[in-house]
C-alpha cells in the first residue's frame, strides 16, 4: 500500500496567516516597534492555541534554535547537528559537554509548566531563591518584563546570558499566561543587543520577538501540517510500538533509532519507512548514527 506524499508548500491554510502589514512594515521609536510586536505576539498567541499545532514538538524544535543563538554569541562553533549530536548521541555516562550542557538546558526549560522547581532543573547551578528573585525583578507589560529580568541577570552575572535569556522568555511566558515557556528571545537577539540596557535594550528584545514570533509562526504551520500527515499514516503501520514511536516523533525536535520503544532492527525498519512515506525526516546525511524528526 502506498500514500501520497503531503505538499508541504500548498496553499492550503490550517492556521490563520500572520497579516502582510506586520511583517513588510518598518517602525524606528520605541512605541512602533512595541505597536507591531504586539500584533504578532496576538497572532502567535492565537496559532499556539490551536490543537493542530504540536506544541512539545514546536517548543522542542524553538530550544535548539536558541541553543544555537547561544553558541554564536559565546563565539562557540556548534551549530544544530552538533547540538542535535551532543544530545541525542549520548551513552550512559557520558557528559554533553558545553555545548550539549546549554542545549539540554533549553530542552528542559521547555518541558515542562513554568514553575521555579522547572526552571530549577533546566539551570541546575543556581538556587531556587536566585531564580526567584531574577522573575521579580521583571515588572511591567511582557516585553518589559522580559528585559527587565534579562537585565538583572545579566548585570549580576555578566556571563549568564543562557540563564538571563531562559528567565527572561519563562517571565514573558508567565506575562501571557502561557502554561510552558517558549523560546523566542535568544534567535532573535544580537550579541551586541546583550550589552545593552534599559530602554535600549526593551527596544532590542521588542525587535527580537518581532522576527522570532514570525518565524515561530511559519515554523507551527509547517509542523502542523507534517504532524497531521504523520498521524493519519500511524493507523496503518503495522509494527508493535509504532504507536508509541510516533507519539516520540511528534514531541522530540530529533529522535534516534535506538530511542524508540523497539528492538534495534525494526526501530531502523520504521524510521526508514516513515522516510518513505514523507512523514519524517534524516536529519544527518550520515548512513550511522542517524536522526529523525519531523
Amino acid at each position: 500500500m502506498t500514500f501520497a506524499r503531503p505538499d508541504h508548500m500548498s496553499d492550503v491554510d490550517m492556521l490563520p496567516r500572520m497579516p502582510g502589514w506586520v511583517t513588510s512594515a518598518r517602525a524606528e521609536t520605541l512605541e512602533d516597534v512595541a505597536f507591531l510586536s504586539g500584533a504578532v505576539l496576538n497572532h502567535l498567541h492565537v496559532v499556539l492555541g490551536r490543537a493542530e499545532v504540536p506544541q512539545a514538538l514546536l517548543r522542542d524544535r524553538l530550544a535548539l534554535r536558541a541553543a544555537e543563538a547561544c553558541m554564536a554569541f559565546s563565539g562557540r562553533p556548534e551549530r544544530a547537528g552538533e547540538l542535535r549530536d551532543a544530545v541525542h548521541l549520548l551513552r550512559p555516562g557520558d557528559l554533553p559537554g558545553p555545548a550539549g550542557e546549554i542545549c539540554l538546558a533549553w530542552r528542559r526549560a521547555v518541558e515542562r509548566p513554568v514553575s521555579i522547581k522547572a526552571l530549577g532543573r533546566a539551570l541546575p547551578t543556581l538556587e531556587p531563591s536566585q531564580i526567584a528573585a531574577w522573575l521579580d525583578a521583571g515588572k511591567g507589560a511582557p516585553v518589559t518584563r522580559a528585559a527587565m529580568v534579562l537585565e538583572a541577570v545579566l548585570r549580576e552575572a555578566p556571563r549568564a546570558d543562557v540563564a538571563g535569556l531562559i528567565l527572561a522568555d519563562a517571565a514573558f511566558a508567565q506575562a501571557l499566561g502561557w502554561d510552558h515557556l517558549v523560546p523566542l528571545l535568544a534567535p532573535g537577539l544580537k550579541r551586541a543587543d546583550l550589552r545593552k540596557r534599559g530602554d535600549d535594550l526593551c527596544l532590542a528584545c521588542h525587535r527580537a520577538l518581532i522576527s522570532s514570533a514570525v518565524e515561530a509562526v511559519r515554523l507551527a504551520t509547517d509542523l502542523a501540517r507534517r504532524a497531521t500527515h504523520l498521524k493519519a499514516i500511524a493507523p496503518k503501520l503495522r509494527s508493535k510500538g509504532a504507536g508509541d514511536a510516533v507519539e516520540m516523533f511528534l514531541k522530540r525536535d530529533a529522535v534516534a533509532p535506538s530511542a524508540l520503544p523497539l528492538p534495534d532492527r525494526a526501530a531502523r525498519r520504521l524510521c526508514d519507512r516513515l522516510v518513505d512515506l514523507g512523514a519524517v525526516c534524516e536529519l544527518t546525511g550520515r548512513d550511522t548514527f542517524r536522526l529523525y524528526g519531523v
